[in-house]
Formats: structure tokens, sequence, C-alpha cells
């Protein structure tokens, strides 16, 4: 009798231990889970800012290619206008992205 409930207290002492690392891997894991969402919000950030950057990139490009020579002035400034409207038009929409985003 003795011999079983030594086995049966060893038993129960090893069934809580096992309970409190369960609780510790929990914990654990919902703060892993934590950094990983952060990072994923951070990736996602970054990928904005970056297609933002290459938008500007290439309009600049644009503009470099845009050549002001032999009187062609006014045709030269509808183009610059265009781009800006086009410029702005983008940063418009991104502006209402990070709206969306906030709420």
């Amino acid at each position: 009798m003795q011999d079983a409930e030594t086995i049966l207290k060893t038993f129960a002492t090893r069934v809580r231990q096992l309970i409190l690392k369960v609780g510790e891997l929990k914990k654990a894991n919902s703060e892993l889970t934590a950094v990983v969402s952060q990072r994923d919000a951070e990736i996602t950030k970054l990928k904005e800012q970056l297609s933002l950057q290459e938008k500007k990139y290439n309009a600049m490009m644009m503009a470099k290619m845009i050549n002001i020579t032999d009187g062609d002035i006014e045709t030269s400034k509808k183009k610059i206008q265009k781009l800006i409207r086009s410029v702005n038009q983008c940063m418009a929409l991104l502006n209402g992205n990070e709206e969306e985003n906030d709420d």
C-alpha cells in the first residue's frame, strides 16, 4: 500500500509540474506571437514606404526625361503640371489609406 501512495503522490507532483510548464509555454507563445505581429506590422509599413519611394523615383525620372528645348516650354509646363497632379493624387490615395489603417 505504501508503494501505491508514493507512486500516486509522485504522479500528482509530475502532473502539477506539467500544468505549470504548460502555463509557462502558453505565456512564451503569446509573447512570441506579439513579437511576430509587431514585425509583420513593421514589414507592412516598410513595404508602403518602399512603394512610395519607388513612385517618387519614377516621377523624378520622368521629370528628368522632359527636355525643355527649341521653344517647347509650354508643352513642357503642361507635362510637368500633369506629373504634379499625378503625384498629388498618389499622395492623396496614400493619405487615405493611412487614415483607414489608423481606424
